[in-house]
Order: C-alpha cells, then structure tokens, then sequence
C-alpha cells in the first residue's frame, strides 16, 4: 500500500528550449488568437509572423499580436531556422509541408489530414522531406493530464483497467466555419484528442465500436458520438460524447473518470464548458493507500497552457535536448487509423436482434 501523496509534486509543465527558435504559424483562424498565440507569449516563444491566404484575416491578428503578416506560403517558408506552426485545416496540411525547407521542424493541427489517406500522404511528405514533424494533439500536454501520467506512473492508480469520457454540453461549431460542408467532424476534429490521449495511457486497442450521428437541429455532419474501445477483457473503455446538450449549464458535463485497481482519478475539462472562455480544470485522485479523493492544485489549464508544452517539447526536439517527439507524425498516423476505424464502424450495420420465432 502506497502513502505520502503530494499532489503538489506531481509534474505538470514540459521543460523550456534553451534557446527557443522564432515561430512561423500558418492561418489566422481562432485557434490561433484563442490558444496558439497566448500560449506562446505567456512561455516567451518568439513569432515571427504569420500567413493566411485571407489577407485582411491575417493583418488583422497580426496587427493584435504584433507580428509581421507574410504575403506568401514561400515568404513564410523561408524564415532562417524556423518553427513552423500548421494551424491550417487538413485539407491544406500537404500543401504548406511541401512548401517547407528539407528537415524543417513543424507542428500540424490535429487532425493529420481530413482522413487515413490523408494521413498517409503526409506522412509520406514527412519522410521524403526529412521533417520534424508531430501533430498538435496538445490535450497530452496539459497541465493536468501530465499530473495524471506523472501519478499514473508513480504507481498511484495501480493497473487502469477503466476509462469513461462524458460529454453533455453546447459546442458553438459555428466559429469553425472550415467546418461546413465537412463529412467528419465531431470524432475527427474534436473526439480525436480524446482517443489519442487514449492511446497514449492504455496503447493500441485490439478495435473499436462506434456511433457518430448530427442533431435534427443543424446540419453538422456529426456532433454525437458514443464509442467502446475493445482492450480485451481486463481494461474497459467508454465515450458518450453530446455537443447538443443546449439546456443551460446546470447538467453539462465534461469529465474524464479513470480507475485503476488501487486508486482513481477524476477530470473536468474546463475549456469545452462555455467555449473558448472556458471553466477552471480539475484534478482529482484517490490515490493508493489514501483515505478519500485529494485535489490536484493545478498551474494552468488545457487552453493555453498544453500549446506552450506542446511547442516546447517540437522545439526541444529539434535541438536535441529532448529525445523523444511525443505525438511524433509515425505515432499520430496511428491515432488517425483509430479515428478511421471509429467511422467505418459507424457505417457498419450494428449486430441484429434474433426475430421472435
């Protein structure tokens, strides 16, 4: 039996570039004024500037930021020793990663294209080009999911033998407008983070079972999905996920409850509760040997804390004072291939009810 918890000496941060390269960020969506941007001021990352094929867009938060607004993909793409930072939609992750230099380090916004094939494409581009390259699967990185590894590994779980991530809540898809018209939303833009962070805890499913369905209220491809993971007999893992929970905030929810066979942890995932202004995170365990649930004072949140870590780790990498590239193109392809078995499940007639004889 374990003691001694001190939830304050749990790790939630990633280690500082010593000398952190200038940033070359593509698009000027809200993911970037919302999240990329603050992420890296308040970490003391240089941007050089940004591009967007939207010129007044890209001036516009450029002007905010106080960064240049690059004319072309080529102009951007020439910066001296860059970190290029793809906040672009799938469609046009391979056309900005062609356009870099051979051996460039560049970070892609999830998803790593709009489906495998995709994947597979950039993937192949990674390679040809030498690059450094990883996905912005940044929920790994926040403040409080690194304290759930750090106690995960510390042994204050015990073996996880259960995952549950429940959503009921309002996500206003409209401030995506990339998104209309799209045939996969809900798990491929938004549900991905939550499998990939998955994988990173319990591995590779042996598959999965899955629904994903719109709302008769908009025209959303997908903003409902429930999933079960198969691990084989000894892990269950849940997802009962509903974007259209749109009845005030009394009984929304966004929480993870992870049990393992000696101790547990409970998440709230503050951002997607009044998106992108969000609610405080929050940790809790029950670790191994204690006496009830011990919450985790936290030293940021999701949003934007886990871009600063997520940046930080690319531009570690790239100068050799990290050995690892966690969500590394090689391992992001594999989140993307459960993604698509989630969808191809989705479309799989489900078992049939024997007929009364």
């Amino acid at each position: 039996m374990m003691s001694n918890f001190d939830p304050t000496a749990l790790a939630q941060s990633w280690p500082a570039p010593a000398n952190p390269r200038p940033i070359v960020t593509f698009g000027a969506g809200s993911i970037v004024g919302d999240a990329h941007f603050p992420a890296y001021r308040k970490a003391g990352f240089p941007v050089a500037g940004l591009y967007d094929p939207d010129r007044e867009k890209a001036e516009k938060l450029a002007a905010a930021w106080g960064v240049k607004a690059f004319t072309s993909v080529e102009e951007a793409a020439a910066v001296e020793g860059a970190v290029f930072d793809l906040a672009t939609p799938p469609a046009r992750h391979a056309d900005v990663l062609r356009a870099l230099p051979d051996g460039a380090a560049a970070l892609i916004q999830k998803p790593m294209g709009s489906d495998l094939d995709g994947a597979t494409e950039i993937l192949t581009i990674c390679r040809q080009k030498n690059l450094k390259a990883a996905v912005n699967f940044q929920l790994r990185f926040a403040p409080m999911m690194l304290a759930l590894k750090d106690a995960i590994h510390q042994g204050y779980l015990g073996e996880v033998v259960d995952f549950d991530a429940w959503l009921a809540l309002a996500t206003p898809w409209q401030l995506w407008p990339f998104l209309k018209g799209l045939p996969r939303i809900e798990i491929a833009m938004h549900s991905i983070h939550y499998l990939d962070l998955i994988r990173q805890l319990l591995g590779d499913p042996e598959g999965v079972h899955a629904k994903t369905m719109g709302h008769p209220n908009h025209d959303v491809a997908q903003t409902r999905t429930s999933a079960i993971l198969d691990y084989g007999d000894r892990v269950r893992c849940a997802l009962s996920i509903n974007h259209d929970h749109d009845f005030g905030r009394k009984y929304q929810a966004c929480e993870f409850r992870i049990c393992g066979t000696k101790g547990a942890a409970y998440l709230k995932l503050g951002v997607n509760l009044d998106y992108p202004r969000g609610e405080p995170d929050i940790l809790e365990i029950h670790p191994d040997g204690g006496e009830g649930w011990v919450n985790v004072p936290l030293q940021g949140a999701w949003f934007p804390d886990a871009f600063a870590g997520r940046m930080a780790n690319l531009q570690r990498f790239a100068s050799g004072e990290d050995t690892e590239l966690v969500s590394a193109v090689e391992d992001a392809w594999n989140t993307m291939a459960l993604v698509e078995a989630a969808y191809r499940s989705s479309a799989a007639p489900a078992t049939p009810l024997a007929r009364r004889p």
